[in-house]
């Protein structure tokens, strides 16, 4: 990332502890499982794009 930006962001108590836990598993912090998911559905999106 060349920049970044600072966010506030508001989620569910239960969506928060789900994203916890796959945070801990994966062994990154809260914010980077955010980003990494966000990355990978970002990648999917123009994967399906470009599919005829």
């Amino acid at each position: 990332m060349d920049e970044e930006k600072r966010i506030t962001l508001r989620l569910p108590a239960h969506l928060h502890e789900w994203l916890a836990a796959q945070a801990k598993a994966a062994r990154r912090s809260l914010n980077s499982e955010i980003v990494y998911r966000l990355e990978v559905e970002r990648a999917a999106a123009g994967a399906d794009a470009e599919s005829p």
